[in-house]
């Protein structure tokens, strides 16, 4: 497909037509012109769109769909259709599936499954066999098929010497090890943040001491073996504190933040909702205050959606009973534009690709054309009507959110709303 992106903005730091309004100009796939502005040829389909906006295309590093296995929650290609929609060229997909991403086999069914889309999907691989945190899975072979990193989805490994063996196995292959931050003995049976809210409500807690304990075990590991070892969705304030420690030793840690632990705090938990039961629990203000300095300074390398649809039958129950997780990637754009601004909302957005092994693509002539396309201006409340999910278990309902996504182009292709 040919196409003319008109008066384009460019919002991309390393590129020269950075903060430029332009015509680009893409044949088959390639940006072939930039310039201020562009006569399209026959063949050439203009694209015009309302203050139109593109940037190198979004990477979110925690996305879960439900194919196999729980397809009533998400397809992988009705998924794809939704992270296109909400400006993601590339997702990192959770291996939480039925039966769990924990072979070669299943890799190749994901990446398969994928093929020639708009969006392209990066697997996680299982860090142990069925996630049961026993065995270790078959790191390499799924790597060889098509994995970028290996973790076991909100399942913590309680072993610590497995974590030291994957650690040091992984180092064979540069292989980026994922290590979900909670302690289960610490935390318990508990459903949302320990807390004064917690005891208000009468419902058991989580406290904070749960994931920092897991996140200062799990530095000491990594101390000791060396490799790469990515922190996925933190939420406390001195979570933040141990990872920028943990990074001024020159540890190759990483770590990324949900968009709903930047925005919510556990008082939303006021009415019971189960759309806000999320691993980790929302915590206070002064962990959203804590989370958002550590975006500020660079101690947090990317935010995620932590997208987990799951189907009414799970979440319109009993809080206690209801399954964990919200669907967030149709409302990242919005919620971070809206606390914090337009580039540094872009820049949370795409910097994580690196760590995942993915090459981002500069915004100039003869590179591919791998944008998102958006529009930053304009306020506006999330409601359910625009949700095109599968599941409709959101946290942002009723949420203010700042700008519109157009959709992208990537891959010769361009998948608008």
């Amino acid at each position: 497909m040919n196409l003319i992106l008109k008066a384009a903005t460019v919002i991309d730091p390393t590129s020269p037509f950075h903060k430029q309004t332009v015509d680009v100009l893409i044949e088959n796939g390639i940006i072939t012109d930039i310039n201020t502005e562009i006569t399209p040829k026959n063949n050439v389909k203009e694209i015009i769109l309302d203050n139109l906006h593109v940037s190198q295309g979004w990477f979110d590093s925690s996305v879960s769909f439900g194919e196999p296995g729980y397809e009533e929650r998400e397809t992988i290609d009705h998924g794809l259709t939704v992270a296109a929609k909400s400006g993601f060229t590339d997702i990192a997909l959770n291996p939480n599936t039925l039966p769990v991403t924990d072979t070669s086999a299943s890799i190749g069914f994901i990446t398969g499954k994928a093929h020639n889309k708009a969006t392209n999907v990066h697997p996680i691989g299982a860090l142990t066999v069925k996630s049961e945190g026993i065995d270790l899975a078959e790191l390499y072979d799924m790597q060889q098929a098509g994995a970028v990193a290996f973790g076991d989805y909100k399942k913590s490994i309680q072993n610590p010497n497995l974590l030291k063996i994957a650690l040091l196995y992984a180092q064979n292959f540069n292989g980026l090890v994922l290590s979900f931050p909670q302690e289960n003995n610490i935390a318990g049976k508990g459903v949302m943040n320990e807390e004064e809210q917690s005891t208000l409500l009468g419902l058991k807690g989580i406290p904070a001491l749960a994931e920092e304990l897991q996140v200062a075990r799990d530095l000491f590991l990594l101390e000791y073996t060396g490799g790469k070892l990515h922190i996925p969705t933190i939420s406390t304030a001195k979570s933040v504190a141990l990872i920028k420690e943990a990074k001024a030793k020159g540890l190759q840690v990483t770590c990324s933040v949900s968009v709903h632990h930047l925005t919510l705090t556990d008082s939303e938990l006021t009415t019971f909702d189960a759309n806000f039961k999320v691993l980790p629990p929302l915590r206070t203000q002064k962990d959203v205050d804590a989370l958002l300095k550590g975006i500020e300074d660079d101690t947090i390398d990317m935010v995620t959606s932590d997208h987990q649809p799951i189907d009414i039958e799970h979440k319109k129950v009993e809080f206690d009973a209801a399954k964990y997780g919200t669907i967030g990637l149709e409302t990242v754009f919005g919620m971070l534009n809206n606390i914090l601004g337009l580039e540094k909302t872009v820049s949370v957005l795409t910097h994580g690709k690196e760590i995942f092994g993915i090459a981002p693509i500069q915004i100039n002539k003869g590179n591919p054309a791998s944008l998102s396309l958006f529009n930053p201006q304009g306020d506006s409340t999330f409601t359910e009507d625009r949700i095109i999910s599968t599941s409709k278990n959101s946290a942002f309902v009723g949420k203010a959110t700042k700008g519109h996504v157009y959709g992208i182009t990537a891959n010769g292709k361009i998948v608008l709303k």
